[in-house]
């Protein structure tokens, strides 16, 4: 079952987190808490949203998202930050029926995309999500500012 993330998720939304840190070859790199997630989840004005796919009672994939906005287009879509299905549930349609929950709230809401980024080496996830439609969008390089040159760049006016 698909299903929006709620608060009794979050431990277990965790967890997948942290999985897919280790599946991603950087499990270093994941320090989110329960008490983040639950704070970007559930307060006042949230920035972060979510889907759980739930096998048995059981959390066993999620898709963790947040809108973005086309000036282009000027309408938002849905920027797709982390989708992760347990290794034992895999080939089961989990991952597809959490991308379809996702296409249908870009639909019902008119927005115009739907994006994520996938490491260049996930070939498994590249043709999972190209027999889906999805089309790579090599024309464009992923910048990132962070660490030390975010803490220089952001104390430099």
């Amino acid at each position: 079952m698909i299903r929006r993330v709620e608060p009794r998720d979050v431990d277990a939304v965790v967890g997948l987190v942290h999985e897919l840190a280790l599946y991603e070859k950087a499990p270093e790199q994941c320090h989110l808490t329960a008490e983040q997630l639950h704070t970007a989840l559930f307060n006042e004005s949230p920035a972060l949203f979510g889907h759980v796919a739930e096998v048995d009672g059981r959390v066993v994939g999620i898709a963790l998202w947040f809108l973005n906005f086309s000036t282009w287009d000027g309408v938002h879509g849905i920027y797709l930050e982390d989708l992760y299905v347990t290794p034992d549930q895999r080939g089961n349609g989990l991952g597809k029926q959490l991308l379809e929950a996702l296409a249908q709230e870009c639909v019902a809401k008119g927005y115009t995309r739907l994006q994520w980024w996938v490491l260049n080496w996930n070939e498994p996830s590249i043709g999972f999500y190209k027999s889906l439609g999805a089309v790579p969008m090599d024309e464009w390089t992923t910048m990132r500012v962070a660490d030390e040159a975010l803490v220089k760049l952001g104390s430099s006016l």
